[in-house]
């Protein structure tokens, strides 16, 4: 295997939200209700067809038939490994996941993607495999999966599979030190109450480093059992422990681990005989214990402040939806949209061949990671990053709650997981709903009418837990054609123990929020993927600057020879590389057709802009991470932009956790300066030779690839105490049309009304001049010779004649409508049906070696 080994173990562990993968529901089959809440006093205006997809939906995951046959395919292929569905140790070989293999743009062919946990020399190594073509036959096969990774190979291993026994171990560190942290925290650890208000909890972090020396650090916490706080619950006594020999990972790893240094309030101590002596000499400085309360509450029972007694506004939708909805094959239409979508472990919720008015725009649209990457003063904060697929969006996808996460009459769906052989549902973990914005799409008042445009967009949303946060996941569609990914964040803070001592420099990694807490300096990063296909796959990207100029005019002459001013220039975009959210928004990113033109000789394009949110999305502030190193170089700038690969078709993995130095993908090796210029330009002069030189593509046909950064700087405040709240922590990006039509597309399916007012004058101008508006009343005979030219009757697409009044364009309500209260309130004590969550529980950590995880 691999010689190289400087991969970070990092804990995966207690603070890296490691996933209890064994610990599954057992949903029983009296629980499943159909899907959509059903309003039925309501009477739909109209009731829709059945509506099907126009093909199969070639990305969606394998059914549960699909997979079991599968896994008796695998369990006869590698029957001389052994191979177990259940495994009862961290060095079983196992089949950890299985999944559909997305399919490559340029060949459809259904296979399963299949990951072997094997334990080899004491190891566990996870590899990739292909299996197919599916439905199993004669003809099906399982290879290497390899050609998606820029390593070019499919396997990673992790040198301490084991964290259970590493998790024992920290466990009897704490409680031989039970007569210190009684002391210091007034609590200890107690096995038979774990979670109980005077018990503590010890987690490890590892680290590898470049000589091959795997180390780490146990920090205490409190439990947290008022609300699951323990992420806020530090406490500040820390241990160095250090493996022997680099850490076996066998039946006996504990073994291999010493303790060495303590660090508490700021001071090192070189044993742990020092450090008791230290704790018990009189004038020992103590820092406060950081002891849980109601100040970790998530909501608040008893306050009654005005207005609480009355429930607030909500979204309704009385007529049923006015988007098309295939369940089966998970695709959608609505109002000149169109798109396929389907679900993964590691990334959740993806969209395929997403088209407008008959068009594609994007071939996919898909999440490839999310990274947390933290600050600190502490041997805990300064060291700790996450990699989130490797924990899994999908897989900690879990059920919506009706009428909160998405309003009552959304379409809620299910998921599926294949693992560890057995198939795992995950009940209405999608929603897809419209709604209607706060704010007009559009408006315009002149002296003699109003015209107001309902901002009306489609949402698809799913919640991803990864351990303290909650990320709300949105992809949203507008009625122009723009396309919105958002993402939302909530949840605890990961915070830091606040000591108070010489060392500690105020401020320098983040705000103290409590007695003994400190908020900890973090970056959120979360890369997408955009597969544009803006009028055909042959797109160009350019750089469109908005820059100050001097110019000459004739016609200022001769009282000014010269006028500062500002005008367009465009930079294309002629090799891969990546770019940052320009300085005053001065430039656009704009991706265009190669050849396509609208009826006024403009490229059609999409430009790509940072949404609505908190500020502009960000980059990774870190250079050259230590923990990271090349497992997620993405996060160095806004966007990229690359060819479109059948070799490249993710820019992240979720193994790279494991291994960040030399990671499955190295996104360096993706974005590595190819040239973008094809077709219809000229190629540059030594282009050629260069290619053939390095091996490059000579058939670059334009199909272009865009990967993009949500995120935030985070310095979590006392706002962020007890949860930090979505709306200060949104991000997002949009993708708009820009001269992609002729002219506002929404103008065909916006819902508005435009209220004419009575007036003497023919309206056009300005109040007060000739031929303007001037107000109401009076002569009735020339306000109606006025409707009539409004009216425009002899003009294509101008049959509607306005009137005085209010003229609606699309369906106002008319008729009073009878809701019955669930509508309203949807009942959650039947609604919602999930028993528990498998959520990634600081308490409880797998083995991050093929996820294992001891059970009872």
């Amino acid at each position: 295997m691999e010689n190289r080994r400087r991969l970070s173990v990092r804990c995966l562990t207690a603070l890296g939200f490691l996933l209890s993968f064994a610990a599954f529901l057992s949903l029983t089959a009296d629980r499943w209700r159909e899907p959509r809440l059903n309003f039925a006093n309501v009477e739909p205006a109209t009731s829709q067809d059945i509506f099907e997809a126009p093909k199969d939906n070639i990305w969606a995951d394998l059914r549960p038939e699909e997979a079991d046959e599968v896994y008796q395919f695998l369990a006869k292929e590698w029957a001389d490994l052994n191979v177990t569905r259940t495994p009862r140790h961290a060095l079983d070989n196992f089949i950890y996941t299985l999944e559909t293999l997305q399919p490559n743009k340029s060949d459809a062919l259904p296979w399963a993607k299949a990951v072997l946990s094997q334990g080899l020399d004491g190891r566990s190594h996870y590899s990739y495999h292909a299996v197919g073509p599916l439905p199993v036959s004669p003809e099906t096969r399982v290879v290497p999966l390899a050609f998606p990774f820029t390593s070019g190979r499919n396997y990673v291993s992790k040198d301490m599979p084991d964290m259970v026994s590493t998790m024992e171990f920290a466990l009897s560190l704490a409680e031989n030190v039970a007569d210190i942290t009684t002391e210091l925290l007034g609590a200890k650890v107690d096995r038979d109450d774990p979670n109980g208000p005077d018990s503590l909890l010890a987690f490890p972090r590892t680290t590898l480093n470049d000589a091959g020396h795997l180390f780490g650090w146990v920090q205490f916490f409190r439990p947290g059992y008022n609300s699951g706080a323990l992420s806020i619950l530090p406490q500040g006594i820390y241990a160095r422990i250090n493996a022997v020999d680099g850490g076996s990972g066998g039946e006996d790893a504990d073994s291999d681990w010493k303790v060495g240094e303590w660090f508490y309030n700021g001071v090192m101590y070189d044993s742990l005989g020092e450090f008791r002596a230290a704790v018990f000499e009189p004038g020992f400085l103590k820092t406060p214990p950081n002891v849980d309360g109601s100040w970790t509450d998530t909501e608040d029972f008893d306050a009654h402040p005005d207005g609480r007694e009355l429930p607030t506004p909500i979204s309704i939708q009385p007529l049923g939806p006015r988007y098309k909805l295939d369940r089966k094959e998970r695709y959608v239409s609505w109002f000149g949209f169109e798109f396929y979508f389907t679900s993964t472990q590691a990334t959740g919720i993806s969209i395929y061949d997403v088209r407008f008015k008959g068009q594609r725009v994007m071939y996919e649209l898909s999440l490839q990671e999310a990274m947390a990457h933290y600050a600190g003063d502490d041997p805990m904060a300064s060291g700790q990053e996450f990699l989130d697929s490797f924990f899994g969006m999908g897989t900690n996808a879990f059920e919506l709650v009706p009428g909160y996460d998405c309003p009552g009459y959304a379409d809620y769906l299910e998921s599926s997981l294949h693992r560890l052989g057995k198939t795992e549902r995950l009940p209405n973990n999608i929603c897809l709903f419209e709604f209607t914005s706060d704010h007009l799409l559009s408006r315009h008042t002149t002296a003699t009418s109003v015209t107001a445009s309902r901002n009306t967009f489609l949402a698809l949303r799913s919640v991803s837990t990864v351990g303290n946060y909650d990320y709300t996941i949105d992809y949203l569609f507008y009625l122009d054609g723009a396309i919105e990914v958002k993402v939302r964040a909530s949840g605890y803070i990961f915070g830091a123990f606040y000591a108070r001592n010489a060392h500690k420099n105020e401020d320098e990694y983040g705000h103290r929020i409590h007695d003994a807490l400190s908020s900890s300096l973090h970056d959120h990063v979360i890369s997408f993927k955009a597969d544009l296909d803006i009028a055909g796959t042959a797109n160009d990207m350019v750089r469109l600057a908005v820059e100050p100029v001097t110019q000459t005019y004739p016609w200022d002459q001769p009282h000014f020879k010269q006028r500062n001013t500002m005008h367009l220039r465009e930079y294309p975009v002629e090799r891969e590389t990546g770019l940052d959210w320009p300085k005053n928004a001065g430039e656009f990113y704009l991706v265009y057709s190669s050849d396509q033109k609208n009826a006024w000789g403009e490229r059609r394009g999409y430009r790509i802009v940072s949404g609505t949110g908190i500020g502009s999305t960000p980059h990774l502030t870190v250079l050259n991470s230590t923990i990271l190193e090349d497992a997620a170089r993405w996060a160095e700038k806004d966007l990229w932009v690359v060819r479109r690969k059948d070799t490249e078709p993710r820019g992240a993995d979720p193994f790279n956790y494991i291994d960040p130095a030399n990671p499955l993908v190295d996104f360096t090796r993706i974005a590595d300066g190819e040239d973008l210029l094809h077709g219809h330009h000229e190629e540059r002069d030594g282009d050629r030779d260069a290619k053939e030189a390095s091996g490059g593509e000579e058939d670059y046909d334009g199909d272009l690839v865009v990967y993009f950064n949500v995120g935030s700087h985070h310095i979590p405040h006392s706002g962020d105490i007890p949860n930090t709240l979505m709306h200060t922590s949104a991000s997002s990006v949009m993708f708009v049309p820009h001269n992609f039509a002729d002219r506002d597309p929404s103008r065909e399916s916006v819902q508005g009304v435009r209220l004419q007012l009575k007036h003497k004058r023919e309206s056009g101008g300005f109040p007060g001049q000739p031929g303007g508006g001037g107000g109401g009343g009076g002569d009735e005979e020339a306000n109606q010779e006025e409707l009539r030219l409004r009216g425009r009757e002899g003009e294509k697409g101008g049959h509607h004649k306005l009137q005085t009044g209010a003229n609606y364009f699309g369906a106002p309500y008319r008729e009073g409508i009878n809701l019955p209260l669930k509508a309203l309130e949807p009942d959650l004590e039947k609604d919602y049906r999930s028993g528990s969550h498998r959520v990634s529980d600081l308490s409880i950590n797998g083995s991050a070696a093929g996820m294992w995880f001891k059970g009872p």
